[in-house]
């Protein structure tokens, strides 16, 4: 598959160039392999294949997903929800604290707010009871996710300290678990971030290296208005360190500190 033909497929699929254009290279190997179990000899069988089968389509979308994560990716972002963010909102709000992951790919990012919320136990005398949703298309990573097992790469940002702390080396592999008692309190699901809306209020939203990268500008309006929706007054929405807003939503405010993460007014 060249390039003029992977283009077409975004097209079809409604997805954008600028997105894809780093990771293409094993997106199209599975593509390819895909149209060769579905017995299509060019692009343009394969697209007549997806306009007219559900099914086939539907697995186009899943090796599409991009899942690249690790632990605290962004480091500033998790030190500053850590020692300032975190700390504030968890003063305003003493009945209970909700976070979504929207788009949580394996679990990294979910268990990494985690053991920050584990962190700051330390420091309060109490805190308020947590509710964790995260959702992804995938039902394969939601599986990954919640097993919580890892291999060393995707520790690579975890200090020794935390590793030791939070995770428990599995015996005759190079494999990590996270340890049994983070894995509470987190509600895990299959969904579709530019069709479904979990229906709740959170204080955390996270909607990082998703939508706002691989979709295109008409869809990430449409899909931000509807999770904005979910955001408490005063509540976080973190974005990808490189993402940005495809327009001006009139109610988030860009933090000094880390202008991908919005306050909602």
């Amino acid at each position: 598959m060249d390039d003029a033909q992977f283009k077409a497929l975004l097209e079809h699929l409604g997805y954008c160039w600028a997105g894809y254009r780093k990771v293409r290279k094993g997106i199209k190997k599975r593509i390819h392999r895909h149209m060769q179990r579905m017995g299509c000899r060019d692009i343009v069988a394969y697209l007549n294949l997806l306009e007219h089968q559900a099914a086939s389509r539907y697995e186009c979308e899943l090796l599409m997903t991009v899942s690249i994560s690790r632990f605290f990716r962004d480091r500033h972002l998790w030190q500053m929800l850590e020692n300032r963010w975190l700390p504030d909102i968890i003063a305003k709000n003493r009945l209970q604290i909700g976070a979504w992951s929207a788009g949580c790919a394996c679990g990294e990012e979910v268990y990494s707010f985690k053991i920050v919320w584990q962190r700051l136990k330390t420091r309060f005398e109490s805190l308020p009871p947590l509710q964790v949703l995260a959702t992804d298309r995938h039902p394969q990573y939601i599986e990954r996710a919640r097993s919580g097992i890892y291999n060393r790469s995707s520790l690579r940002e975890v200090a020794a300290v935390v590793r030791t702390g939070f995770f428990e080396s599995r015996k005759g592999s190079k494999l990590f678990e996270i340890k049994a008692e983070l894995k509470g309190d987190i509600h895990w699901e299959t969904g579709h971030l530019l069709t479904e809306s979990p229906g709740s209020v959170f204080h955390i939203i996270f909607l990082r290296n998703n939508i706002l990268t691989y979709c295109r500008q008409e869809d990430q309006i449409r899909a931000l208005e509807s999770i904005l929706n979910c955001l408490a007054p005063g509540g976080l929405f973190i974005t990808g360190c490189h993402e940005t807003l495809p327009v001006e939503t009139g109610v988030l405010i860009p933090m000094a500190e880390c202008r991908y993460v919005y306050k909602k007014k």
